[in-house]
């Protein structure tokens, strides 16, 4: 999927993720438990970059999932203008960590990641409404451990 397809799936994707750990889905067996309010973390940083105005506070990853939802719905069409132009700005560089990195590339990263997660929560929930017991870890990475 292109950065257009993630983008256009990015609130979908959220309310995705959100209505799966607000209906109880063990995560502490995955990687979402430490990635997902990195990454929501990340991509606030990502729009502070071209004008947003997301501050969070929490801390554990629904709430912080629940409280950059809530500031992005506060100026939705804001940040959707401020998504894409971020998106059409092919020379915006923002200081990272590791150096200087291209401000779209960071966003699109982050738009493929809760793309990413969605579908790991829509996989989960799938499994949960089956009847399967919890997967102590998913992904390729545990298909990794295993062979």
């Amino acid at each position: 999927m292109e950065a257009a397809g993630y983008y256009q799936q990015f609130e979908r994707n959220l309310e995705i993720i959100i209505s799966g750990l607000e209906a109880g889905l063990d995560v502490r067996t995955t990687a979402l438990t430490t990635s997902l309010p990195l990454e929501v973390y990340v991509l606030s940083e990502v729009l502070n970059q071209g004008g947003g105005q997301f501050r969070l506070t929490t801390e554990t990853p629904l709430e912080r999932l629940r409280e950059f939802h809530a500031q992005f719905r506060q100026n939705e069409a804001g940040n959707e203008a401020l998504m894409q132009r971020i998106l059409d700005d092919k020379k915006a560089l923002m200081r990272t960590p590791e150096g200087r990195v291209l401000t779209k590339e960071m966003l699109i990263r982050r738009l493929e990641y809760f793309n990413e997660a969605a579908r790991q929560v829509n996989v989960m929930r799938n499994q949960h409404a089956l009847g399967s017991p919890p997967q102590a870890r998913s992904g390729i990475g545990a298909e990794l451990q295993k062979g």
